[in-house]
């Protein structure tokens, strides 16, 4: 009886223990992670799946439109950068599809300041005269508007810059100071006052 009982026991171990470890052979969910490479405007993308096959990639933007579809064929993870230059600042949707489903996750986006540096020169000798150059890269659209020493704006323009930029720019109503205002198209905004 003994031994019955002992043979009963180990039987319902080895049972228990078979069930508890039967889960261990379903595939797993999708794994996917996106971040922000610093000092850039690339996302590193990660993914890791259970099977390989075709993995298909979709990038949407804060409205929901589709800004980038990929089928990548034959993989059952990897690694690739995600450049997000020259897109708007705002939150997007990261999509990757395979055999097991959908998996998202989202990311902010916040462009590097494209104009690297702004500089205004009066001229010597010459009243309501200024110089205005930009250390740019790549292409932008500026905003610029100038103030009086009252806060009257008494000049403003928007130009499509590609590279650096200069220009004079002469001032009809002469006042003791000035104030130039700069803004990219990112809504980075420098004021120099003069």
């Amino acid at each position: 009886m003994k031994f019955k009982s002992l043979i009963i026991a180990a039987l319902v171990m080895v049972v228990s223990s078979a069930v508890a470890f039967a889960g261990e052979d379903e595939p797993k969910k999708t794994g996917l992670a996106v971040f922000p490479v610093k000092g850039t405007e690339v996302f590193k993308l990660v993914y890791k799946g259970e099977t390989t096959g075709k993995v298909k990639l979709n990038i949407y933007n804060a409205s929901g439109a589709l800004i980038l579809t990929e089928v990548i064929n034959g993989v059952d993870g990897f690694i690739c950068p995600l450049n997000f230059t020259g897109l708007a600042n705002g939150e997007y949707t990261v999509e990757v599809i395979d055999a097991l489903g959908k998996k998202a996750e989202k990311v902010v986006y916040q462009p590097k300041r494209s104009i690297k540096h702004i500089h205004v020169s009066k001229m010597n000798n010459e009243a309501g005269k200024f110089l205005v150059a930009i250390a740019n890269t790549g292409s932008d659209v500026i905003n610029l508007k100038i103030y009086d020493n009252n806060n009257n704006l008494v000049y403003s323009e928007s130009k499509e810059i590609s590279g650096d930029f200069a220009q004079l720019y002469k001032l009809a109503n002469v006042s003791p100071s000035y104030t130039f205002e700069v803004t990219d198209k990112t809504g980075y905004t420098k004021s120099i006052k003069f």
